[in-house]
C-alpha cells in the first residue's frame, strides 16, 4: 500500500544535515535487492540511513543533497512489473508524498549526477557497499573535474558518510524515542509469552517461531536481528544461531530477540529456567548478574563514560565470582589481567550497545563511550544494558534530566 504522506521529520533531518554541511553533497543509495532463488528476492529492508532521511522503501533508488536541494532518483513506473511487484511511487509520487525538491528516474542518474555536484566543495559518499554504484559515483565525480577545466578550483574530496550520519542519528527525538519505547513493549510481551509457554521437550525452533509470531502479531514489520534462542550450554555462544535443539528441564534458556518497529529495534535478552524453578546456584548467579544490572543503569547519566560503566560491571562480577569460589587469585589483579578472566570469559562484550535503526548500530561514534548531555532541543540517546555471565538486557534513555527506563514492562527479578 502506498503511502498519503510522510511524517515532516524526514525533511527536517535533511535540512539539519544539509545546514550543518552548505558546500556539501550526500550521496546515498537505496539497499540493493539480493535474490534468494531464480526469481525469488530475500525480503527487502531499506538501508537505515536513507530511510533516516527519506522514509522512502523503494530498491533503485538514490537520494542526493546539494546546494540546500533534496533529490530524489526513483524507479519509473512500469505498469506490466507493477502487476507482478505492487505500485510504485514514480517520480510523481517522491514529489507529492516525500517532499523532495525534484525527482528523476533512476537511469537519469549517471547523466545528471555531474551537473548536481557542481559547486560542491566536498562529497559525502560510502565506497564499497555497491560497485556499480561506486563506478556510477566515481564516473560522475571525474566528469566533474574534468569540466573544472584549468580554473584551479580542486576536485571535490570524498569523504565516507557513516560517522557524520552516525552522530546525528545518535540523539534521538522524542518521535524516535516513541517508536523503541513500541518496539520494546511489543519485544517485552513476545519475552513475556515465551517465559509461560515454554516446556520441556520443546525445540528452540519452536520458541523462536512463538517470539517471531508475538512480534508481528504486536506491529512489528520485522526482527530487529536474527533471534537467538539458547538452551543449557549454547547460551555460552554470544551470536547463538542454529535453534534446534530440545529444551531440557533444569537447563536454562537465554533468550535474546528484538522486534522491528518503524525501523527502530529494540534489543531484549533473558534467562530463566525451561522448567520453571531455578536451582540453587542458577539463582546466585542470577542474582549476581541483576545486581551487576542494577549498578550499571543506575550510573548511565550524562557524562558518564561507556568503559567506567562496564568496568564496574566487571569488579562486581569478578568480585561476586570471587565470594562463590567460582573465580581464584586476587581481585585487582584479575581484573587488571582481563584477557584471561571476568572481562573475557564471563564478560566478553562491553556491557551495552546503542539502540536505534539496527540494534548496536550508529557507527564508530558509539566508540566514542561519552554519553554526553543532550543539547536544548531535548533529544536523548538511548541504549540497552546487558551486563552478562547469563545475559539480561535492559534499555535506557539518556537524556539531560537524567535517565530513564523505555521497557519497563519487562520482568528482572523473578521469584524463585
Amino acid at each position: 500500500m502506498l503511502l498519503s504522506h510522510v511524517p515532516g521529520y524526514f525533511k527536517a533531518r535533511r535540512d539539519r544535515l544539509m545546514k550543518a554541511h552548505p558546500a556539501a553533497a550526500f550521496l546515498l543509495p537505496s539497499s540493493e535487492e539480493v535474490l534468494r532463488n531464480p526469481d525469488v528476492h530475500f525480503p527487502f529492508r531499506q538501508e537505515s540511513n536513507f530511510y533516516y532521511l527519506t522514509g522512502f522503501e523503494e530498491p533503485e533508488s538514490f537520494l542526493v543533497l546539494a546546494k540546500g536541494k533534496t533529490i530524489l532518483f526513483v524507479r519509473r513506473r512500469d505498469a506490466e512489473k507493477e502487476i507482478w511487484e505492487g505500485e510504485r511511487y514514480g517520480t510523481e509520487g517522491a514529489l507529492k508524498v516525500f517532499g523532495v525538491d525534484e525527482a528523476y528516474p533512476i537511469d537519469e542518474f549517471e547523466a545528471k549526477l555531474p551537473e548536481l555536484l557542481k559547486g560542491t566543495e566536498e562529497t559525502f559518499y560510502r565506497i564499497g557497499l555497491h560497485e556499480t554504484t561506486d563506478r556510477k559515483v566515481l564516473a560522475a565525480l571525474e566528469k566533474y573535474r574534468a569540466s573544472q577545466g584549468r580554473s584551479g578550483k580542486p576536485l571535490s574530496s570524498l569523504r565516507d558518510p557513516a560517522e557524520t550520519l552516525g552522530e546525528m542519528r545518535l540523539y534521538k527525538s522524542a518521535e524516535e524515542v516513541e517508536l523503541l519505547r513500541k518496539a520494546s513493549q511489543i519485544t517485552a510481551a513476545a519475552h513475556k509469552m515465551a517465559m509461560v509457554e515454554v516446556r520441556p521437550g520443546m525445540n528452540e525452533f519452536e520458541v523462536e517461531a512463538m517470539i517471531d509470531y508475538a512480534f508481528r502479531k504486536g506491529g512489528c514489520q520485522r526482527v530487529g536481528y536474527g533471534s537467538i534462542i539458547a538452551g543449557g550450554k549454547n547460551a555460552t555462544c554470544l551470536h547463538y544461531r542454529s535453534n534446534n535443539e530440545s529444551l531440557r528441564d533444569g537447563d536454562l534458556l537465554l533468550i535474546d530477540a528484538g522486534g522491528e518497529y518503524g525501523y527502530y529495534t529494540s534489543d531484549i535478552t533473558r534467562t530463566f529456567p525451561v522448567g520453571r524453578v531455578f536451582s540453587k546456584a542458577q539463582a546466585t548467579i542470577y542474582d549476581l548478574v541483576l545486581k551487576s544490572q542494577k549498578e550499571a543503569v543506575a550510573m548511565c547519566r550524562p557524562g558518564a563514560k561507556l568503559p567506567d560503566v562496564h568496568k564496574h560491571v566487571c569488579e562486581v562480577l569478578t568480585e561476586g565470582l570471587l565470594s562463590l569460589g567460582l573465580l581464584k587469585g586476587d581481585r585487582d589483579e584479575i581484573i587488571k589481567n582481563n584477557g584471561s578472566s571476568a572481562s573475557s570469559r564471563t564478560a566478553p562484550v562491553t556491557g551495552s550497545a546503542w539502540m536505534c535503526m539496527m540494534s548496536g548500530s550508529t557507527s564508530r561514534v558509539a566508540n566514542r563511550a561519552r554519553l554526553r548531555r543532550a543539547c536544548a532541543s531535548r533529544s536523548s540517546r538511548d541504549s540497552t544494558s546487558s551486563p552478562m555471565i547469563w545475559k539480561r538486557t535492559r534499555s535506557t534513555a539518556i537524556s539531560a534530566s537524567g535517565s530513564r527506563t523505555i521497557s519497563s514492562s519487562r520482568p528482572r527479578a523473578m521469584r524463585i
